[in-house]
Parts: C-alpha cells; structure tokens; sequence
C-alpha cells in the first residue's frame, strides 16, 4: 500500500494519514479535519505567485471556466456514484477541469487555439481514459523545488508573519510558519504528486537566518532519505557574489561544496537590485562596466569545485533589467564546459503576453533569451537550458500562450535543454502542473506555421525528467516503493488534503512576503 512511503504517517490507515512530524516538537503537528469541506479543483487557478512577482487577478475566462468546471464535477459526481470531494481528487475531477477549461478557452477565441489538451469528453466519466492521458510513468524531475524552515523556538517578531493570511496556515500545525516545512515539501512532492526526485532550489536571501540555507537544504535531504528509502533530493547552493566582499563568497562556495553534497549553483544577478539596493547587481558575462566584475570570477570557481552546473535566476525581475537572460549565452560560449539553466526561462509575467518570436518582440519575455543565444552563436541543445517553474504554473490554463512558450523553447534552446520545474510549494502540490503538460499538444497548425516541434511522449518525457537526469548526472530511475502510482492515486482520493497554492494572491500579500524577509522576493 501506498502508505508505505511514510511509514509510521498512515497507523491509522489511508483515511487516517496527516502527515508524518518528522521534526521533533508537537508544533510541526498537521492534522486537518477528514474531509471537513470542499478539497477544491484539481487544477488550481490562483491567483498565486511564488512573490516574485504580483499575480493577475483571474481573468472572465478563468472565472466561467472555474464555475463551469464546479458546476460539472458536481454532476460527474453524482453520475459515477462519489462523493463530491470523492471526485475532486479522482483523475476525472482533473480531466473535468480541463474540459471546462479548454471550452471557456475556445469560445472566448473564437478560433482555432495553438494548444490543446488532449482530453477526451468520456475522461470525464471514466477512469481509465482519464487515467489515459493524465496518468503516466515517467521519471519526473522537478529541478526547481523551495520550502521555507523557521526555527520555530524563536518568536516571528512583532509583525503579523507573512503567511498568516494564507489558506495553507490552516494545516493543522500550532505555530503557522510550521505550514511552509521540509515535512510541506515532502508530502507535496512525493506523496500528492507523481514527482521522483526533486532539486532543492536557493532563494536570495542573505545567509544569515535564511529559512532555506544549505544546511536546512542538507536537513532536509536526510529526512527525505528516512523516509524515502533511496535519495530522491539533490541541493543548490546560493551565490550572491555581488553581496559582500567576492573572495568571501568565493571562499563560501567552497566551505559549502566541502561540507554538502551541493549539485548545482543558484544565482540572481539582479538580486539586491530589485528589491530596494538599485544598481547592486552583475553579470555572468561581465560585459557592463559599470557592474561589478564577479560573474566570471565566480564560474571559474565553480570550475574548479568541480560543481559545473549554474542555475540563474532569469525573468520575474520586478522591474530589474539585470533579470534579463542576455549574459546568460556570451557566459556559456566563454565556458562551454559549465552548463547554463535559465530558471523561468526568462518569463514575464507583466507586458504583452508571449506570442511568436518576431523582430518587434525580439526583446521581451522568453525571447530575450532566444536573441542573445541566436548572437552569441549558441544553437540548440548546447549547454544553455530553460527551466519551466513559474512559467509553466502562469500559462498553463492558457493554450495559445502555452503554446508559444514550449514550442520556441524546443525549437530555439532544444528539445534535450527544457528542463521540468515547477517552483513549489508555493503553488502548492505540483500533481496538476504534471497532469496538465501530460495531456498538452502545440496544434498542428502552429508546428506548420512557426516550425514548433510536436510535444511528442518522448518529447514529454524528456521535459518531465530525462533532461534534468542527465544535466544533473542521476540515473532516470522511477520511484523505488513498493507500490505503483496507480496506488497513490487511490490513496489520494482519501486524503484529507485541499487542492490549494501556498504563495501571495494579490500585491498586498506580495508585499508583505517582501517586508518579512526584507526584500527577499519569493
């Protein structure tokens, strides 16, 4: 039985399981009512941000969709015999959403969408075609995963915590920073979700007292050999080579690749620009000479730690031009033996929304990136890659917009360079992220017109894990458990949990995350 994977969290058996406290103390306890309300849709639509950024409000089309789609799953309840919660975390409640999505999306167009996905209508009612299409036993590798650990002995301060007015503090745990854990994290990723393994990804805040430091990162990664059995969890590092002296960082990388099993490198070069110190921020290539000239000093660094993997920060700026993915491909040519990943992609979220990459566009969003590769002389599946957290979760109820996205990052950056990410917690478990690319295709007509390869299932597997496997060097193994996925699906029926995001939905809350953390974006 699935239960299985924490061994002593399920005594009580499926209906019993609320997480295990796998930290000492009654305050990380996550006990919620059993199926006190409505668990909500599978597919969550926000708004929700990782507070990088300030998120939309929901759009008519998401509102009529959302509606229509409670409007059904309550019907396909009644028809296939469960309960409404029952159906709500069936795969059909997902396929059901969906379908509502995708007929709010094509009415509202009025024309054929770029994007799809590839639900038929009996999904809706019958397992195993939904399972057809948003089941699966791929590796998944999610390269961009965060959790936030406070020391829950010390007091938050005076101020309200940040999440407080998040629906995720109502996870049961005495003290509400206990809602954002490493226990959070795990039982998302690998439990909620068909994740198999999962990179912890740094966050820009100082090291001092950061609630994902290295050593909080490692913590967690032990917790997750506990109760895993195997090593599912790799680490980043955080660099900030601009903030404080550069030879103390540098010495920093190396304490840290010496004392953690550190995979990769994270970096924000535009990190403390954007968040109230203007002008402190640098370059991967070093090209601006009014910067600070740290970018290749810390990869030559990184080289000789023998941790040739870095991982920038690139879109979701706030504003900042140093966000921009353009020093990310003159890096790469200079290094080729260090592996580039573009975290976002270089996505943003406010301004036009992405369409085809044409010379008037050639400067914002995700084609930013494909220009400066196209100067730089860097072709496809070389050693610049585009990660998809954050940007994924923005687009993915939307299937025109979906569809540019995937299509220029296979056709431009490669199809073995698109690595999966999803940048949860914050948007919650990442199961429907995983479903809704399952199911996605780029419309024939989109492939003829912008040569935008078809997601074909390799082409999906590769995405989902394979590339990340093999950038990260793991061998692709699925889950080793002693039950199948087929398994967990059952056992999520049961769970008492709620489809729901964890991450600020408006600009106040964004700006509260920011204040608490002192400038720290998401």
């Amino acid at each position: 039985m699935a239960c299985r994977l924490y061994e002593h969290a399920c005594a009580r058996g499926p209906r019993g399981y609320y997480g295990r406290d796998l930290a000492a103390g009654p305050s990380r306890t996550r006990d919620v009512p059993p199926e006190s309300d409505d668990p909500g849709l599978p597919i969550k639509f926000g708004p929700c941000s990782n507070g990088e950024y300030v998120p939309a409000p929901l759009t008519a089309v998401e509102r009529e969709a959302i509606r229509r789609a409670h409007r059904d799953c309550e019907d396909n309840a009644k028809r296939v015999g469960v309960t409404r919660a029952t159906f709500l975390r069936s795969v059909c409640g997902a396929a059901t959403t969906l379908l509502a999505i995708q007929g709010c999306a094509g009415e509202a167009a009025r024309r054929a969408l770029g994007g799809a996905w590839d639900v038929p209508s009996e999904a809706a009612l019958d397992e195993q075609a939904a399972r057809a299409v948003l089941a699966g036993n791929e590796f998944v590798f999610d390269v961009q995963g965060h959790f936030l650990e406070y020391d829950l002995m010390r007091r938050s301060g005076p101020a309200p915590f940040f999440g407080s007015v998040f629906p995720q503090v109502n996870c049961g745990a005495d003290d509400p920073r206990a809602c954002f854990s490493r226990e959070v994290l795990l039982e998302d990723f690998f439990l909620r979700s068909d994740t198999s393994m999962v990179t912890i990804s740094a966050l820009p805040i100082a090291p001092k007292g950061s609630p994902l430091s290295e050593a909080i990162m490692d913590d967690a990664r032990h917790t997750a050999e506990l109760v895993t059995g195997w090593k599912p969890v790799l680490l980043h590092a955080q660099v900030l080579p601009n903030y404080g002296r550069l030879q103390e960082n540098l010495d920093l990388m190396e304490e840290n690749a010496r004392q953690y099993p550190i995979a990769a490198w994270k970096v924000f070069t535009h990190f403390p620009d954007a968040f109230g110190d203007p002008g402190n921020a640098w370059r991967l290539d070093d090209a601006d000479p009014r910067l600070p000239k740290v970018g290749h000093a810390f990869i030559e660094q990184a080289r000789r730690l023998g941790i040739k993997i870095i991982c920038a920060h690139k879109g979701f700026g706030a504003g900042s031009p140093y966000a921009s993915p353009d020093d990310v491909p003159r890096a790469a040519k200079a290094f080729p033996d260090v592996s580039f990943i573009v975290y976002h992609s270089g996505f943003e979220r406010v301004g036009r929304r992405e369409g085809p990459y044409t010379p008037a566009t050639a400067n914002v969003g995700i084609n930013r990136l494909i220009t400066a590769m196209k100067r730089a002389g860097t072709g496809p599946n070389e050693n610049v890659y585009a990660e998809l957290g954050s940007t994924w979760w923005t687009i993915m109820r939307d299937p025109d917009q979906a569809a540019h996205v995937l299509g220029k990052l296979l056709k431009h950056v490669g199809e073995d360079n698109v690595l999966w990410g999803t940048d949860c917690i914050f948007y919650g478990s990442p199961q429907d992220q995983i479903q809704a690319f399952r199911a996605f295709r780029i419309s024939s007509e989109y492939q003829e017109r912008f040569g935008y390869p078809a997601l074909t299932p390799l082409r999906k597997a590769k995405i989902l894990g394979l590339n990340g496997a093999r950038v990260y060097g793991v061998e692709p193994k699925k889950r080793r458990y002693h039950f199948s996925r087929r398994d967990l699906e059952e056992l999520r029926k049961s769970l008492p949990f709620k489809h729901e995001t964890y991450g600020p939905r408006n600009r106040r809350e964004v700006e509260r995350l920011r204040a608490h953390h002192r400038g720290w974006p998401g």
